[in-house]
């Protein structure tokens, strides 16, 4: 069996050559909007032909980590974490694991987000809250699970944080999250209890505290972990 440092190690010449760049930005201390040298230099610094060079730049352009610009050769760019996984987040082609994953992942961000929330909250958002909740119960013992409710909730939450890859990562995770709920990919079965519902989380965003409102969001999932555990 192979040790992790085994399993960790690149591929192909290609491989550990775009992760000896990064490395060379890094000890360069390279920042975006730096210009990096010419491939030519670098191959003759690496020890490995142009070829190898253009293809392990290839990649990192690819990634939106370089970009060439007029009269300054290619430089480094301020890349997008999330433009990539935005392209791959499709839950009909990600295996029963990654979906597993990720609905927990979504769980934990939200159970997580109440400091945030609780520092930048108004109260024109309590009010608009409360408005977006206003037929639903404080408790309930149903599971109920609609799409535009939970984008239309859970999306208000995403936007007080005030925290944009949030935000973004909130349109990613909850159509995997409604796939997930939907596909029968979590079958253990609910022990129905009683849950906090959106309007009781949001009488704890009005009347609460960030540690009240983990705690409220934790029951809020109740149903899903009892699926999971």
């Amino acid at each position: 069996m192979q040790s992790d440092s085994k399993l960790n190690e690149p591929n192909t010449l290609v491989d550990k050559i775009e992760a000896d760049l990064l490395d060379y930005f890094n000890t360069h201390r390279l920042k975006a909007g730096d210009s990096i040298p010419k491939e030519v230099e670098l191959a003759t610094q690496l020890g490995v032909s142009r070829t190898v060079i253009r293809e392990a730049m290839l990649r990192l352009r690819t990634r939106g980590l370089i970009e060439s610009k007029k009269k300054r050769g290619t430089i480094i760019t301020n890349p997008d974490p999330l433009a990539l996984l935005e392209k791959s987040m499709y839950p009909g082609i990600l295996n029963d694991e990654t979906l597993r994953d990720i609905f927990e992942l979504r769980m934990v961000l939200e159970i997580g987000m109440g400091d945030l929330l609780f520092e930048r909250i108004t109260q024109a958002d309590i009010d608009e809250l409360y408005a977006i909740v206003a037929d639903e119960p404080i408790n309930t013992q149903e599971m109920v699970f609609d799409a535009d409710q939970e984008v239309r909730f859970h999306g208000k939450l995403y936007d007080i944080t005030g925290n944009e890859t949030l935000r973004r990562f909130q349109r990613m995770l909850l159509p995997i999250f409604k796939y997930v709920h939907e596909s029968g990919l979590l079958k253990k079965p609910i022990q129905h209890k009683k849950f906090v519902s959106h309007r009781g989380l949001v009488d704890v965003l009005q009347h609460g505290n960030p540690e009240t409102f983990r705690n409220a969001m934790r029951n809020h999932f109740e149903n899903h972990f009892q699926r999971l555990f």
